[in-house]
């Protein structure tokens, strides 16, 4: 449930992003591997492939290319203010392929090229979505303290 609500909208969209998941697994229990990896890698790929098919029916991606992303920072103090649950929360706020492009690379620790590969997007579209997460919620995390 935890990777499902990194993704997820609300509780709800995450109880389905579950259901679907471990219908998936049920089906194609018999399909796994214990040779290419363990069972728990297993699980947490179907979930996380489940939720990004979650939010591409929310919206569509767009492709915007730029040479160079800008790197905005938050100061820990910031952050330090603020709690896990109010920061998952801002950003379970960001646009749908901004939203999942940031879980994907801050949380799940996937590259550029490896998200890009997963939504069907180019490696510079997967890192302005990342640049325009962070900028969201630097502005959300100042709005905040203030």
């Amino acid at each position: 449930m935890a990777i499902a609500m990194r993704y997820a909208t609300d509780e709800q969209e995450a109880a389905d992003i579950l259901t679907q998941s471990f219908l998936k697994m049920f089906r194609s229990l018999q399909s796994f591997d214990s040779t290419k990896g363990n069972l728990h890698g297993w699980l947490k790929r179907i979930i996380i492939n489940e939720a990004l098919d979650h939010i591409k029916q929310r919206s569509r991606f767009t492709s915007i290319e730029l040479e160079a992303a800008e790197e905005p920072m938050v100061q820990n103090s910031i952050i330090e203010k603020n709690d896990a649950a109010a920061i998952l929360q801002l950003i379970r706020q960001l646009p749908p392929a901004t939203h999942a492009v940031f879980v994907l690379y801050a949380i799940d620790g996937y590259t550029h090229r490896e998200i890009a590969t997963q939504l069907n997007i180019s490696e510079g579209t997967s890192k302005w979505h990342l640049s325009e997460a962070r900028k969201i919620l630097q502005q959300k995390l100042k709005a905040t303290i203030i």
